[in-house]
């Protein structure tokens, strides 16, 4: 049962991360790829019938960690309490950038929300790869299976290090560009015109980027958590994962070249799942290894709930899921083809 409550939590990060992903790309392209007023519009109604609702993702699998695994969610959400904070001011001012930005017809006014959304988009992309790199470099957890991390220590690699080192900062850059790709491919797909040109470009060019951080970081991986690659060498089956990372960044290279913009998302959201679940696969059955003692790392076995508790909540987590899947196929399908400017500046 712990295993597949694994699987859920795993599967709920890679939905938020696939779906608000392309969000957050397209707030990082924003002053990019639209250069007036109009142009700037058409970005924000490519994402606006389904930024809000893609975000319930993270806060489900919020909500299904302190379910299923209670003590990872006590001991990171302590742990991490300050760049959580910060990922959360992240979050309100992205919300507040879209919806604010049309509330006064003022050229000043729209140009400082448009700044904020595309910088609070910059720096939350930053974060979330830094997350993921503590995850993977590890943190420094005690005997009761709590830690504390500062923002920075010495920027380097330690077992007391803080949230922000060379490896998580690095990290971040991958974040970064995979999500500036991601967003530019789905901002080519749902637009026309000069937007559509200029967001290819930018997904053309920012996919090296990807290619450019990935490979480092792998490196870097490999040489400070070489047992990542244990799982893998015990369950070849594994390696479909890793696959799904070359697919994707071919399609990516392949696809953009061949303008055919469907593909090229399909890839994008290819490389960043097979990226999380080679991460998920590496670590198991860790969830949050300890940087000072490895016996200390907590894993699915010692941070669950009870069993029964587990096959109750299975039952309701079913239930939860069907129904927000059919809410995400119909707002989807409703507004599913190219994005139009409103003839009235409502926001959407």
């Amino acid at each position: 049962m712990e295993i597949l409550w694994f699987i859920i939590v795993a599967f709920m990060l890679a939905m938020y991360v696939v779906l608000d992903g392309f969000d957050i790309g397209a707030g990082i392209i924003h002053l990019l790829v639209a250069k007036t007023d109009d142009e700037r519009r058409i970005v924000l109604n490519s994402i606006g019938p389904v930024w809000d609702g893609n975000e319930v993702w993270i806060l489900a699998a919020g909500g299904t960690l302190y379910f299923a695994f209670p003590l990872l969610y006590a001991s990171s959400f302590s742990g991490f309490y300050l760049p959580l904070i910060i990922v959360l001011w992240l979050l309100m001012l992205r919300g507040l950038g879209i919806e604010f930005r049309h509330h006064i017809h003022h050229t000043l006014w729209k140009s400082f929300w448009d700044v904020v959304f595309s910088c609070a988009s910059i720096l939350l992309a930053v974060f979330f790869g830094a997350a993921l790199g503590n995850v993977v470099r590890g943190v420094p957890l005690n005997q009761e299976g709590y830690f504390f991390e500062p923002l920075w220590t010495t920027f380097t690699i330690v077992p007391e290090s803080g949230i922000l080192d060379w490896f998580t900062t690095l990290m971040g850059l991958v974040a970064l560009f995979t999500l500036t790709t991601h967003g530019a491919n789905y901002v080519a797909m749902k637009t026309e015109g000069e937007v559509q040109l200029r967001a290819r470009n930018v997904a053309s060019k920012s996919v090296w980027g990807v290619i450019v951080t990935s490979v480092p970081a792998l490196l870097v991986v490999t040489s400070i958590r070489p047992e990542i690659w244990n799982n893998f060498s015990s369950h070849a089956w594994g390696y479909i994962f890793p696959l799904f990372d070359v697919l994707g960044l071919a399609g990516m290279l392949y696809f953009n070249f061949r303008k055919q913009d469907g593909m090229t998302f399909l890839s994008s959201t290819t490389f960043i799942a097979g990226m999380l679940a080679s991460t998920a696969f590496g670590l198991f059955p860790n969830v949050l290894p300890a940087s000072t003692d490895p016996n200390l790392s907590l894993t699915i076995y010692n941070v669950s709930a009870k069993s029964y508790g587990l096959g109750v909540g299975l039952a309701w987590w079913i239930l939860g899921i069907v129904f927000a899947a059919g809410y995400f196929i119909f707002i989807y399908r409703t507004f599913r083809g190219k994005v139009a400017l409103p003839t009235e500046e409502s926001g959407y």
